[in-house]
């Protein structure tokens, strides 16, 4: 225990010391400064951020989860993840940093008003409250509890029984304290270059699990032969779950990739303000570009440690454990103690990375559309990074009570990472529709912006989480014990029933610019802030990328063939 508390420590204030020397001669006080970094951060900073912004315990628990019930099928989650991150590189970014904003809401009350921006603003903040914050501190806390036996160690320090359950509370308390005076204090740079320390850390880490896992697996079930022993069994047995191209009964039915899974990871990866943040940052265009990039090529290596221990798991588990349980259980079945302290500290970096970069990103919404935009008009910069702080502290207050109350939820649905997803379509497809045709639409006006996001938010209540049904849900809502929802008696799967609530309330955008347009077309202005010159590369790296993606899925397609 000493060795694993030495490391831990050891290793969680190298990344503190390290991330207080990168930033303690930058200025924090203004808006551009705390918020944007100054707008300095070269392209490995963006997208080392980018990466561990989006990597944490939700997604080791909850992807590892999903593989350990319904196999690698559920790598759609990462993979599909790099073709939205090509589309924000070439698309999405030149648009962003075009206009100097620093919020995706900024950004859209240039485009149709104050109003839609403002709306905007607040589903987003309404997101990370209740959709991101919560559920990386849940995730967080069931894996730190399950994998380094926090129950037994709290019991032991204050010499009293302490269950599972008050553990759990005990432990999400502790990671949003610390997560919040990360966020608080810091400021963008200080997240971002602690998040670059920490994901070296994290894919070193990340990568040793499954190797160990392997290995385990060879020597447990393969016979005795260690590495190529457990490859060799996972390919003879059950290979089927080694296929990504899930049945159209199954977790991720292949159709839905090109339905509900491409507009949720593009929702994500483009218009997120907690993701999207990193990017507003960046010294150029050409600096973003090649950080977005590096961020996509990194992500097709995410089944390797966020699905594939999950796979391992069930092998070696069976139906002896919970999904969500599982990448705990194979951590501290193959992880030698030795090593227990620096991985316990590399996913304490993960919980904090994205629970911080979120606080920021709720921070920055708040200070900036909603405090200096109806609040205080004439706030000054110092004024506005209070206000930040102030609000950071709040919102955290409020996840940190939300997050235990997960734990009863998830039951209803498909494992933590599916209740995460099916919440998350509440906000994500009337904001990404709004912000498409803003971009694609140049006559679309500020009443359709409005009307598809109330529209947009009522359709997914009632059809796709079932607000206002009877208990067997006849009407709409997730049918309960699978994947599928129901839009009156016709049962879909819910990625689907995604789609066509972004083609409905697209529609009614463009039904309602063709009868009553601007009256003027839209033109973007360019401010000056950031050098928007593209990096020559940008297109071919994002091509490589996505015929790299065809090919994984294609070679991997004949799995249980």
């Amino acid at each position: 225990m000493t060795q694993i508390i030495i490391s831990f420590l050891i290793f969680t204030l190298l990344v503190g010391f390290f991330s207080w020397r990168a930033t303690r001669r930058d200025s924090r006080s203004t808006t551009t400064g705390y918020f944007l970094a100054g707008r300095s951060l070269p392209w490995i900073v963006v997208g080392g951020s980018l990466l561990l912004t989006n990597l944490s315990t939700e997604q080791l628990v909850g992807l590892n989860g999903g593989a350990f019930a319904n196999g690698m099928q559920v790598m759609a989650w990462e993979v599909w993840s790099s073709i939205a991150i090509v589309l924000m590189a070439l698309v999405f970014l030149p648009r962003y940093l075009k206009g100097g904003v620093a919020t995706v809401s900024l950004f859209l009350e240039r485009r149709y008003s104050k109003v839609v921006g403002t709306a905007v603003s607040v589903l987003l903040l309404l997101s990370l409250l209740t959709n991101l914050l919560p559920f990386v501190l849940y995730s967080g806390a069931i894996f730190m509890r399950d994998a380094f036996e926090l129950d037994g160690l709290l019991s032991a320090l204050f010499d009293r029984n302490i269950d599972e359950t008050q553990a759990l509370w005990m432990i999400v308390i502790a990671l949003g304290v610390v997560g919040s005076l990360y966020a608080i204090f810091g400021g963008l740079k200080a997240v971002a270059i602690s998040d670059t320390f920490n994901g070296i850390g994290l894919l070193i880490g990340g990568l040793l699990i499954p190797i160990l896992g392997l290995i385990t697996l060879g020597n447990e079930l393969g016979g005795g032969g260690g590495f190529g022993s457990g490859i060799s069994y996972l390919m003879e047995n059950s290979p089927e779950r080694l296929s990504p191209i899930g049945k159209e009964d199954e977790n991720i039915p292949f159709s839905t990739l090109f339905t509900g899974m491409l507009l949720i990871t593009t929702y994500y990866w483009c218009t997120n303000q907690a993701i999207v943040q990193r990017t507003f940052a960046s010294k150029s265009l050409a600096e973003g570009q090649k950080g977005v990039l590096f961020a996509a090529g990194m992500k097709l290596l995410g089944p390797v440690y966020l699905v594939l221990p999950g796979i391992i798991a069930w092998h070696i588990f069976g139906d002896t454990i919970k999904g969500d349980n599982s990448y705990g259980a194979l951590v501290e079945k193959v992880l030698p103690a030795p090593l227990f302290g620096f991985f316990a500290a590399v996913i304490f970096g993960a919980i904090l990375s994205s629970f911080n970069s979120s606080l920021n990103s709720a921070a920055t919404l708040f200070s900036i559309d909603i405090y200096k935009g109806w609040i205080k008009k004439e706030a000054t910069d110092v004024q506005m990074v209070r206000a930040g702080k102030f609000f950071g502290i709040v919102i955290a207050v409020g996840a940190i009570l939300l997050a235990p109350m997960i734990d009863g939820l998830k039951e209803k649905f498909d494992g933590l990472f599916d209740l995460m997803k099916n919440l998350a379509a509440l906000y994500n497809i009337p904001l990404l529709a709004v912000v498409l045709m803003g971009i694609f639409h140049k006559r679309v006006t500020s009443a359709g912006a409005m009307t598809a996001i109330i529209v947009g938010f009522l359709f997914w209540g009632v059809f796709g989480l079932g607000w206002g049904t009877s208990s067997n849900y006849n009407f709409g809502g997730k049918v309960e014990g699978t994947d599928l929802v129901r839009l009156f008696n016709l049962e879909m799967h819910w990625l689907h029933l995604a789609a066509i609530n972004f083609l409905l309330i697209s529609g009614i955008m463009i039904v309602m610019a063709v009868i009553n347009p601007r009256e003027k077309a839209y033109e973007q202005t360019y401010t000056n802030d950031v050098d928007i010159t593209p990096w020559k590369g940008a297109k071919a790296c994002g091509a490589i990328i996505l015929v790299l993606i065809a090919l994984m899925y294609w070679a991997m397609s004949f799995f249980g063939a």
